[in-house]
């Protein structure tokens, strides 16, 4: 007699079954949608990352590696209207874009999964006060934005952390930018990804002050989401990476309670240096920087050697945002010239 179990069975031979972004946000979504009549405006701030999020755990649902902290940009970041229309159109910052741009794709099929087959034609108008694609989050603000008009043009009435996992499906940083202030997004464990959401924190820090320094406003080369691909694959220091991100996570933590700038400065200069150092030992190398980039640096480094306390930290781009207290605003201005000045708690209540 033969038995069953000695031979593997057909579920065994195919290949894993794996969660999409449908499939997810379905389950959350009434069986009928109720558009709103009138046009829907949200903003969502830029948030730059103390703690950086890179790389993936799982592509499809943009599930990250590490957990990641960040600090929202205040009044910068994107506005965003939806509406009805007869066809969809994306416009973006006064230009309408051709159904084929990345962009317009990237948008379409993000409110697609909410929409599902369902006959709702829209206009999407998206402006940025930000440059677009710089290294400076606006992908971030824009799915948050977008996530927070979907959710109130169809009256989905979505919690918090199940919105904000459902921005991170557009752009992993958006599940932080659909909030003010200090920010933290948990990686989770959960295969469908619905326990990776961010969450503010409630610490303020009304003295905080980041400056903008704008080495280069034009599209990068390398995306984000490529950019994570070839450091993960190819970058054997990408290894320790997850267990610095924990340690500068805890860090952070206090630094941010006991307001303690120094190691808030010191601890998210290193966690961004070190983010760029896996991309540069990637192949072939990732280097984000450029000249200017570096000069910057270096003219961060001679001010703290002057006593000025001042640090920096870059995401996946050219340009550096600096982290410094309010006192030493007319100093760094004086170093930096033409830099752009945020208040991140100016815009929390």
């Amino acid at each position: 007699m033969c038995h069953l179990s000695l031979f593997p069975s057909i579920s065994v031979l195919k290949e894993p079954y794996v969660l999409t972004k449908a499939d997810v946000v379905e389950r959350y979504l009434p069986s009928l949608l109720t558009a709103s009549s009138e046009p829907v405006t949200c903003f969502a701030p830029s948030n730059i990352a103390l703690c950086k999020y890179w790389g993936k755990r799982e592509k499809e649902l943009n599930l990250p590696v590490n957990s990641s902290l960040s600090i929202s940009l205040g009044h910068l970041g994107t506005q965003t209207t939806l509406s009805l229309a007869e066809v969809d159109q994306v416009w973006l910052n006064g230009e309408r874009l051709t159904d084929d741009t990345p962009f317009a794709r990237k948008v379409i099929a993000f409110i697609d999964l909410f929409r599902r087959d369902q006959a709702v034609t829209l206009k999407v108008d998206t402006r940025n006060n930000i440059p677009t694609a710089a290294g400076l989050a606006s992908s971030a603000s824009g799915f948050a934005a977008l996530s927070l008009a979907i959710n109130q043009f169809f009256a989905l009435d979505l919690s918090d952390d199940v919105l904000s996992a459902f921005a991170r499906m557009g752009s992993g940083s958006a599940s932080r930018s659909l909030f003010q202030g200090f920010v933290e997004w948990e990686m989770g464990q959960q295969e469908d990804g619905m326990d990776s959401f961010a969450r503010p924190l409630v610490a303020r820090w009304d003295t905080l002050r980041i400056g903008l320094v704008k080495v280069a406003t034009g599209e990068k080369k390398v995306d984000s989401r490529s950019g994570m691909t070839r450091t993960l694959e190819t970058a054997s220091l990408y290894q320790a990476w997850p267990a610095q991100a924990a340690r500068d996570i805890s860090r952070l933590h206090s630094a941010i309670s006991d307001k303690d700038f120094q190691l808030l400065g010191e601890t998210a200069e290193h966690n961004a240096l070190s983010m760029h150092a896996t991309m540069i030992a990637s192949w072939p190398p990732l280097v984000y920087w450029q000249p200017d980039s570096l000069a910057a640096m270096q003219k961060v480094w001679q001010l703290r050697e002057q006593g000025i306390p001042i640090y920096f930290t870059m995401d996946a781009g050219p340009n550096l945002k600096l982290l410094f207290e309010a006192e030493y605003e007319a100093d760094v201005l004086t170093a930096f010239g033409e830099i752009e000045v945020v208040s991140p708690f100016s815009a929390v209540p």
